[in-house]
């Protein structure tokens, strides 16, 4: 079953609801004609890291439509219609990674990662909601083209195993943050714009938890 998706213009107003492959395809023929996408849906990022501080990254399947073998963030996901920013990281973290997750409140989490098994469940908070997050994408033929989203931002900790599900993953990598800037520093080919500005943007909730 197709996911249906609500569309929203660069201001926040609910335009209704469209299957997800056809709001990509109106998206990558209007950037085309006018250099600019005009609607955008919901979307989460999320960066996991262990209690080490270590960060998890995905590197995406060579079969993704977009960014391919690329190396990106540790879990995104589109707000399907009738679902919640929190129920999609939920539903991404295990589809995408195999593990169960729960968001707690920004006031919480300190306590919660403390009191958690985090070799069980991640545990996360949201740090921002963006409301025209600029993704960068670049097709298989090397086209690129601009897309806005409304975004959720998380950030969270998990220290258990890591099982890729639903196959969208080609593997994951592990990098402290000064590692990872070093990486990026080296080459930054090998990594999603949309990462590039979350390292630099979140870097201050990319730390060990003790």
């Amino acid at each position: 079953m197709a996911e249906k998706l609500e569309i929203f213009d660069l201001k926040g107003k609910s335009l209704g609801f469209k299957d997800r492959d056809a709001f990509y395809t109106e998206a990558r023929r209007e950037y085309a004609q006018k250099g600019k996408v005009t609607k955008q849906v919901k979307t989460i990022r999320a960066l996991v890291m262990n209690s080490a501080g270590r960060i998890y990254l995905q590197k995406r399947s060579k079969s993704k439509a977009d960014n391919a073998g690329l190396y990106d963030k540790s879990v995104e996901g589109h707000v399907i219609k009738d679902t919640t920013f929190e129920m999609t990281l939920v539903k991404e973290c295990a589809e995408e990674l195999g593990f169960p997750a729960s968001i707690v409140l920004s006031a919480d989490f300190e306590k919660a990662v403390r009191i958690t098994d985090l070799s069980i469940v991640g545990i996360f908070r949201q740090v921002e909601q963006l409301s025209n997050f600029q993704a960068r994408r670049e097709q298989k033929d090397g086209t690129k083209y601009i897309q806005p989203y409304i975004t959720a931002m998380f950030v969270g900790y998990y220290n258990g195993a890591i099982r890729f599900v639903d196959g969208e993953s080609s593997g994951v990598e592990v990098f402290s943050l000064d590692e990872l800037k070093e990486e990026i520093k080296k080459y930054p080919g090998k990594f999603t714009e949309d990462l590039l500005f979350l390292i630099k943007k979140y870097a201050k909730f990319l730390k060990p938890l003790h």
